[in-house]
């Protein structure tokens, strides 16, 4: 057993994961076969990735921008003007950093509460009934599921295709990410993904989730950011500030941290049975992630920790 082996799987234990628990643990460097141990699972296993879906939401915004196809700092009522009027208070920036003053997301879900699947359509239908938001926008950084919903929407309509062919085109085809996919259904999931636990299947609104991916596909993804393979890393990777100037600790749908002295770019993802957590650490040329399906806990993140520690030291 390898001495990465013997620490990861210490790393496991420490966390409190047995060794029946269905998960996958994987990190890569450029130059270097990508690392995987998996219980349960494989690297090629296709699960939720949540909220990881959020940087992949705003990777497909950044190259629009970038084409002049889509401004960042247009009102969301040009691209949504079903909503109210407070819409066109929000700009999209406004939604790729959490400071729009959405209604919070426990409210949106009280109104959709009757729809299982959760839909992108239903989440915009359950905005329009709200006559106010929350808080003035880009005073406050509040983490926004439907905020991501609406990015989504003004990205199929700026580029005038859905998603998930957005994203097959200038995402996954590009990086060869084979497995990975924006699902919306009818489906609760794709043909031969892991199921999660019954009764609450993955919602089907794109863009705060969405993806199912593989450990394998998340690695590729976080090593084409290091090596800024689609030209929109910087732009990704810069982090937002409140209108005031405020400076927060998130990106393009993606958290910043520090790590060892290195710059870490991180972001969990968490559904009912699934738990995520996808790192890389550009200066490195690093990336890691932990998928655990059946799991209802933080134990991930001192998994991915651990292992920052380990290549950091």
């Amino acid at each position: 057993m390898s001495q990465l082996h013997q620490r990861v799987t210490a790393l496991l234990s420490e966390a409190g994961y047995r060794s029946d628990e269905p998960l996958a643990v994987g990190l890569q460097r450029r130059g270097v076969p990508p690392f995987s141990l998996a219980q349960g699972l494989t690297a090629t296993t296709l699960v939720y990735a949540a909220s990881l879906s959020k940087q992949m939401t705003a990777a497909c915004a950044a190259l629009l921008t970038q084409q002049g196809a889509l401004d960042v700092d247009s009102p969301l009522s040009y691209w949504l003007p079903q909503l109210p009027a407070w819409a066109g208070t929000i700009t999209l920036r406004h939604l790729i950093h959490h400071t729009a003053g959405l209604p919070a997301d426990h409210k949106i879900d009280a109104i959709i509460a009757g729809d299982p699947d959760r839909t992108s359509s239903g989440v915009i239908q359950a905005l329009t009934r709200f006559p106010a938001l929350d808080h003035p926008p880009g005073a406050a950084h509040v983490y926004s599921n439907a905020g991501y919903v609406c990015l989504a929407a003004a990205v199929e309509r700026a580029a005038d295709l859905p998603l998930p062919e957005v994203a097959r085109r200038h995402l996954f085809v590009p990086l060869a990410m084979p497995d990975t996919r924006y699902w919306a259904g009818p489906d609760p999931a794709p043909p031969g993904a892991a199921p999660l636990v019954r009764p609450h299947p993955a919602p089907l609104s794109l863009g705060d989730g969405g993806v199912w991916t593989t450990l394998n596909d998340l690695l590729c993804w976080g090593q084409a950011l290091n090596a800024d393979e689609l030209g929109i890393s910087a732009l990704l990777q810069t982090p937002g500030h409140l209108d005031d100037g405020t400076p927060l600790d998130y990106a393009w749908g993606i958290g910043v941290r520090s790590h060892g002295g290195y710059r870490v770019y991180r972001h969990g993802g968490g559904w009912t049975g699934l738990r995520a957590l996808h790192a890389w650490v550009p200066e490195l040329d690093l990336t890691m992630a932990v998928i655990a399906i059946n799991d209802h806990t933080e134990r991930r993140i001192p998994v991915i920790n651990g292992l920052l520690d380990k290549v950091t030291s």
